[in-house]
């Protein structure tokens, strides 16, 4: 469950992050500022306190979720949000006179972002991506309060029943540490990749 969850959570908050920092990136009318408001409020929301707002107070306003998609949103908007900052940062650093150069080559601004922009600012996020990742990982207890059974809550109940914490405990530490493990092996073969391909990795 805590792997399923963080894995939609990423592939969910990580495209949504990208579009709400374009949409910041090319300062669009209004939405700019709704969208830093926005990101700044969930960036400032603790996130057991969001995954409680969804669940219990979105209802109130004709919108009810069960625990699980309750969970999928409240970790899909949360990371969202710092991932959309890291994003924009790559974006506001790119250097101008590249986009200029693909302006003069008859590029689009669309095609302009797919061709030559986001081919290498994904290389220059992907460690604090894949930062933000695990910390969606290590966010995944919070939702235990509206009842979903992930790793912390399945180790907390059997240390209930067997009167023995510590060995259901030291279980999740290592799973957790495994899953994050696997993150971040995922990360250095992607550098590898893109450094046997390019000689070197984008700063």
């Amino acid at each position: 469950m805590t792997a399923w969850l963080s894995a939609i959570g990423i592939a969910l908050s990580l495209p949504l992050g990208l579009l709400l920092a374009i949409i910041r990136w090319r300062r669009v009318a209004v939405l700019d500022g709704v969208l830093a408001g926005f990101v700044s409020l969930i960036r400032a929301t603790p996130f057991v306190t969001l995954v409680l707002f969804i669940f219990f107070v979105l209802p109130s306003l004709g919108i009810e979720l069960k625990p699980i998609p309750a969970a999928i949103v409240a970790l899909t908007i949360n990371t969202m949000a710092f991932s959309s900052e890291i994003w924009r940062s790559a974006l506001d650093s790119f250097p101008r006179d590249q986009r200029e150069a693909a302006e003069a080559c008859g590029m689009s601004e669309f095609q302009a972002l797919r061709r030559v922009i986001f081919p290498q600012i994904w290389r220059s996020s992907l460690g604090p991506l894949v930062s933000e990742a695990t910390i969606l990982l290590k966010c995944t207890p919070a939702i235990a309060v509206i009842g979903v059974v992930e790793i912390t809550r399945a180790a907390s109940r059997i240390g209930a029943e067997t009167y023995e914490p510590l060995p259901p405990f030291l279980l999740a530490t290592v799973l957790y540490t495994a899953l994050i493990a696997v993150l971040v092996r995922g990360q250095r073969y992607v550098e590898r990749r893109v450094a046997n391909r390019y000689g070197y990795v984008a700063p």
